[in-house]
């Protein structure tokens, strides 16, 4: 539980921050322990980054579900509703995700965390609307958002969903093999 509770602040460190400014020293202030502690946890400034991301993502998609309609177009359109909720409240600068990649482009450990985080972002999208046919679709429309947020912000929800209600009204593609 401790450890998670430094992650809760890691993540809210570098959404403050961002990601190249903190020192180890200013994320140790953040947390609130020693850096002892935070080292014993988190070995590295890399190794903190991912605690973060990997916080995030579980907070993320609990907050997606938080009294969401079961599956469907319902629970699809709902998702975008609280992905404009959280960009508003949680990412008013875009992803995380993405803004950890362009912090460290070339870091590998920190780039296959936000790979796994973007993939199970598709496969959750694709089965909360029951079309597992439009998970890649459906995901870049999140993307979208995500990303044309801080330029866009209620434009580019707007936007997506009118996409998505075109695209939810397409009959299911069968799997070919």
């Amino acid at each position: 539980m401790f450890k998670e509770q430094i992650a809760a602040s890691l993540e809210e460190a570098f959404s403050l921050y961002g990601f190249a400014e903190p020192s180890v020293s200013k994320l140790r202030t953040a947390c609130n322990v020693s850096l002892r502690t935070l080292y014993k946890h988190y070995p590295s400034k890399e190794v903190m980054i991912v605690a973060a991301l990997q916080y995030r993502h579980q907070r993320y998609l609990s907050f997606l579900l938080y009294d969401a309609p079961s599956c469907g177009a319902a629970a699809v359109l709902y998702i975008f509703d609280r992905l404009e909720q959280w960009m508003k409240e949680y990412a008013p600068h875009g992803c995380l995700s993405m803004n950890a990649i362009a912090a460290f482009p070339d870091n590998a450990f920190i780039g296959s965390a936000v790979k796994q985080h973007k993939i199970e972002v598709e496969q959750f999208l694709g089965q909360q609307s029951q079309r597992d046919d439009l998970s890649t679709a459906l995901f870049l429309l999140h993307e979208g958002v995500s990303s044309a947020w801080p330029i866009l912000g209620h434009q580019a929800v707007m936007s997506a969903r009118q996409t998505l209600l075109t695209l939810l009204e397409q009959p299911k593609l069968e799997n070919k093999s």
